[in-house]
């Protein structure tokens, strides 16, 4: 039944064999057994990918719910009958704030029931990929699911923030008096080209019809906060974590704009959230992180 789940998010037997650790061949095979067994077909060939036939999609939904509530019922039990922690395998987006990220994961690591975090940074169609196949419980992402993605996964809104941007402090305070005019010609640090929060800064700066020194761009947000630090260019984080921004890089607020936002996002593979540790994460994220932002 894995199998069937890994093709259906993979879209090819290759794939799949390579995200199970296993060959193309042990693959087939046990689909020609499944499909012998169903008395139908399960995948049918759309160009270079396999699409679920009607009856796939029927066994795929149930084969997803079994893998689901099996994974539910080995975390209560290992974390009831054993008395060990139970663990939440978390996958965060590369283009996540490591401070947010911190943010938003430490409330389980202060709950009763005790927790053991697995954390895992890549970029997000990596990490979907994963919580398809279950090696994920839940992701972190700046951006909900694509609809088009054949992945049964569910977005749960977190919240909003506007952006701050921080420079080092004497610059900080030279740009501050005319804000947000004196970014113009003002060395910058960028996010990388094709993120959500590039593509808003640059609208934004079109219509402030500022004109910024783009002088490095990075995809990794907490190497661009270091680089801002030593005094190479104004950057951006979101307004919920920056008094965390300016103790941790000894930098100063440059100024502030609630036009350019961030959103933030739990994909689960569960509508109604049911694991503690992800229901713990939205509630206080909403309630606190966010608690200014209405959804």
């Amino acid at each position: 039944m894995l199998n069937i789940c890994a093709v259906a998010s993979h879209g090819t037997i290759v794939q799949a064999a390579e995200a199970l650790f296993i060959t193309p061949q042990t693959i087939s095979g046990q689909l020609r057994e499944l499909e012998s067994q169903v008395g139908s077909e399960l995948f049918r060939k759309e160009g270079r990918r396999l699409v679920l036939t009607e009856t796939g999609r029927l066994v795929f939904s149930y084969a997803d719910e079994m893998f689901r509530l099996g994974i539910e019922l080995q975390d209560m039990l290992s974390g009831r009958t054993q008395g060990t922690a139970i663990t939440l395998k978390v996958g965060v987006a590369m283009v996540v704030p490591k401070l947010l990220a911190y943010r938003v994961l430490e409330p389980v690591l202060q709950m009763q029931d005790p927790v053991k975090l697995i954390c895992h940074e890549a970029l997000l169609v990596d990490l979907l990929a994963d919580l398809s196949v279950h090696k994920l419980d839940m992701v972190l992402a700046d951006s909900p699911i694509n609809p088009t993605l054949n992945i049964r996964a569910y977005n749960h809104a977190l919240g909003e923030s506007g952006i701050t941007f921080f420079a080092a402090p004497d610059d900080a305070r030279r740009l501050r008096s005319e804000f947000p005019v004196s970014l113009h010609g003002q060395n910058i640090l960028m996010p990388s080209s094709g993120s959500s929060l590039r593509r808003n800064l640059e609208i934004w700066f079109q219509r402030q019809q500022i004109e910024p020194m783009v002088v490095a761009e990075f995809e990794d947000r907490a190497l661009i906060k270091t680089f801002g630090e030593r005094g190479t260019g104004v950057f951006t984080s979101p307004t919920a974590v920056e008094q965390d921004v300016i103790d941790k890089y000894r930098v100063e607020v440059a100024g502030r704009s609630d036009e350019i936002t961030e959103s933030f996002f739990v994909i689960s593979p569960e509508r109604h959230i049911k694991h503690p540790a992800i229901n713990t994460i939205t509630q206080t994220a909403k309630n606190d992180l966010f608690k200014s932002c209405c959804w």
